[in-house]
């Protein structure tokens, strides 16, 4: 009897640590992609940053662009009201004579 009780403890033992080694295993697979899927969001944070980088240049030079055309545009008008106020003067002249 006391072999037999020994017998199935060894077995049982050996099914434990068997299921054991599964387990630790599948914890291992699990940490293993959780370490890959980590790294894959940081790779792609990286990008992101980079793609936004990118996008507050691109805003940064339109917004100087933007800021050139309106100074060309108030000289344009100045020039503008300038030569109407001219002819305005020049046609008074004319209607005066």
């Amino acid at each position: 009897m006391k072999k037999t009780a020994l017998k199935l403890s060894a077995l049982t033992l050996a099914a434990i640590l068997t299921v054991g080694c599964a387990n630790t295993a599948e914890i291992e697979a699990t940490a293993n992609r959780a370490a890959a899927d980590a790294a894959a969001a940081a790779s792609a944070a990286e990008a992101a940053r980079a793609a936004a980088d990118r996008a507050s240049q691109a805003a940064a030079s339109a917004q100087s662009t933007a800021d050139q055309a309106l100074s060309a545009a108030t000289e344009a008008q100045a020039c503008c009201e300038a030569n109407r106020e001219s002819m305005e003067r020049m046609f008074q002249k004319t209607m005066s004579k």
